[in-house]
């Protein structure tokens, strides 16, 4: 696996989760990573994602409670999540992205569930 999420958890709504995804150090250098989800029964959609050099961009549904980071130094991406609603239940994935298409299989994710 190339890249690992982690960080996922039961939370009631209003509340908030910091999701992980570790990659390894030659994917991390050179690549933008993208954090997706996948709801039951829906297609897989990418909610933001974040350049080598920080520049970030946010789906609408997520923009002012999601803020994405890298730490350069530890191979990891953020994706701190506030102000959860029960639609942002979903399996949620990371990869890295070439201009905005993903690069690498899926992993299993990491199942966030938001109680109302």
């Amino acid at each position: 696996v190339q890249l690992q999420a982690s960080g996922g958890g039961l939370v009631r709504a209003g509340g908030s989760l910091r999701l992980s995804c570790v990659a390894s150090a030659s994917i991390f250098s050179i690549n933008a990573i993208a954090w997706y989800r996948q709801a039951p029964g829906k297609q897989r959609e990418a909610v933001a994602r974040i350049t080598h050099e920080g520049t970030t961009f946010y789906v609408d549904a997520v923009k002012g409670r999601f803020t994405i980071s890298r730490d350069n130094a530890k191979n990891t991406v953020y994706l701190q999540m506030n102000s959860l609603k029960p639609e942002d239940t979903a399996v949620y994935y990371c990869n890295a992205i070439r201009s905005i298409s993903p690069l690498f299989g899926w992993g299993q994710g990491t199942l966030v569930t938001v109680s109302s």
